[in-house]
């Protein structure tokens, strides 16, 4: 079955959507306090065809971020189908990093009241990323001295650079990470000080201070 083609109205709100959705990540990436009509005007689009797609500011926050957590998840599941345990947790990695979900979360964290929907697929992010390096760590190819919860410190690290524009900030994020990926093989030369963030004080941050 194929399907019919959208017509020209419903082709323009489509676009106008996309605008929205890429005006948005990077008005509220760097500032998640600018109200909404910020995003109408960088995306170019009036005050009323936003909110006839989007009736709050909330809303939009809330599809931004479960939009960012299913490329997570399918970060995740690519990594999973890799059956070597580390180039499957290296594709994992990359995949959130490249997909700079992790930049957009964090600015947006407590910031709005999470929606069972998001609920379910954090939870689901959350077990994908244990499942991985689970794998590794079972296997033997990441150091014993670091836990699931390093990896969420770690893009919260690689998704802070930024030069220039989006492509070379890409491009670093990349270098960096083909470097901590380096420092994340087992045995690990050098003993790290410190212990890993607790899931208590990741999950912390995303308590609503509405």
């Amino acid at each position: 079955m194929t399907s019919q083609p959208l017509s020209g109205r419903r082709k323009q709100a489509a676009r106008n959507d996309e605008l929205i959705l890429e005006a948005a990540r990077a008005v509220f990436t760097a500032d998640p306090g600018a109200p909404i009509a910020a995003v109408a005007e960088r995306a170019g689009v009036g005050i009323s065809a936003l909110y006839r797609r989007y009736s709050s500011k909330e809303e939009l926050l809330r599809k931004l971020c479960f939009d960012g957590l299913q490329l997570y998840i399918k970060s995740a599941h690519d990594g999973l189908a890799i059956d070597d345990p580390w180039d499957g947790l290296a594709e994992f990695l990359r995949g959130v990093v490249v997909y700079d979900t992790n930049a957009l979360t964090i600015a947006l964290a407590g910031t709005f009241q999470p929606t069972e929907e998001l609920y379910h697929a954090s939870v689901q992010a959350n077990e994908l990323t244990i499942q991985l390096f689970d794998r590794a760590q079972q296997a033997g190819v990441i150091r014993s001295d670091i836990i699931v919860d390093d990896l969420a410190a770690l893009f919260e690290q690689l998704s802070s650079i930024k030069f220039g524009d989006d492509e070379r900030s890409a491009q670093l994020r990349l270098r960096y990470l083909a470097l901590a990926l380096d420092s994340l093989k087992a045995p690990g030369t050098i003993p790290l000080p410190g212990p890993p963030p607790s899931r208590e004080e990741i999950e912390q941050r995303w308590v609503y201070k509405g």
